[in-house]
């Protein structure tokens, strides 16, 4: 379980961690018809390398706090994934 704060209707798509251990979570996706969480979705799945099944929204699906439900994948693995993926952006 991750929390997941959302920023719909961002200019990029990128997630960071704040200093109280929340994931921040900017994306282009407006926060309507359920594209935003589609979109948190999605882009979970694909940094993590996992499929988007395994990626469930556990409460939070119309507020900006998110609980996160990742399957197959322990809290410092999602941790490592996600700000390994950050890094190699940076660099790049």
């Amino acid at each position: 379980m991750i929390s997941v704060r959302v920023v719909p209707r961002s200019s990029l798509e990128e997630i960071t961690r704040d200093a109280e251990g929340v994931w921040k979570a900017k994306l282009t996706a407006p926060a309507l018809e359920g594209r935003a969480n589609e979109a948190l979705i999605s882009m979970l799945s694909k940094r993590l390398g996992i499929r988007k099944s395994a990626v469930q929204i556990i409460s939070g699906e119309k507020a900006r706090l998110k609980r996160v439900k990742i399957a197959g994948l322990d809290g410092g693995r999602i941790e490592e994934l996600l700000t390994s993926d950050r890094q190699a952006r940076k660099k790049g």
